[in-house]
């Protein structure tokens, strides 16, 4: 899953990034509100973490920015900003949730996995398909309900098939939620990985649609397309 942290404040900053980075998330940091403008409308992101007292542009313009270009991702402000009247500001400019500095690291993931889940349409808090079940808010995975051992970047490409199963995602998409901007990508990374997993899950388990990338069997065994 990729995250964008808007936050000028460097030790909130590195500790939000440290935090977030040893969940699993991949993290993208800026810390102007143009920045934030750039970054925003030329990737895609699962979540936004927005502070609102930002250099270069305030927080509730990138913000309104992002709704008026009708772009739904989900948002979290998370600022020092403490008045009602802030707060409702916040909330009527498109965002999602409030919260306010200073918070504990654990509430920011579990606000985050909210969302994520509320974006999805998903009220549960697991995922499962075809007998795995993986829980992201306490990393816990398992397979016909036995304990599966999953390296972090296994479960980030194995969540991210399993939120949209039935979705043709490419390795691009994949990969989108496994990098940050200054993580180094190796070509075959996202092969890698599948390849993993299904020696873990069964070789059916993902497809390979050529030309066009991964996809959950379905719980029958089948998939649409033609399987590489």
């Amino acid at each position: 899953m990729r995250l964008l942290l808007v936050e000028d404040d460097m030790m909130i900053g590195e500790s939000a990034l440290d935090a977030l980075r040893a969940e699993g998330y991949a993290v993208d940091w800026v810390r102007d509100g143009r920045a934030a403008d750039a970054a925003w409308s030329s990737e895609h992101y699962d979540l936004v973490l927005l502070d609102l007292g930002l250099p270069a542009r305030d927080g509730l313009q990138v913000l309104k920015a992002a709704r008026e270009r009708h772009d739904a991702t989900p948002v979290l402000i998370v600022t020092a900003r403490d008045a009602v009247d802030e707060r409702i500001r916040g909330l009527d400019a498109g965002a999602d949730d409030y919260l306010l500095k200073p918070y504990d690291l654990n509430e920011l993931q579990a606000r985050i996995r909210a969302l994520v889940r509320r974006a999805a349409g998903r009220a549960e808090p697991a995922l499962s398909h075809a007998g795995v079940c993986l829980n992201p808010a306490t990393r816990e995975a398992t397979l016909h309900g036995q304990p599966l051992v999953l390296s972090q970047r296994e479960w980030a490409v194995l969540e991210a098939l399993m939120r949209r199963p039935g979705v043709i995602l490419s390795r691009a998409q994949l990969e989108e939620k496994l990098y940050g901007w200054k993580d180094e990508i190796s070509s075959n990374a996202v092969e890698v990985y599948v390849h993993s997993l299904r020696k873990k899950l069964g070789a059916e388990f993902i497809r390979n649609i050529r030309g066009m990338g991964y996809v959950l069997a379905r719980d029958d065994g089948a998939a649409g397309g033609e399987p590489a």
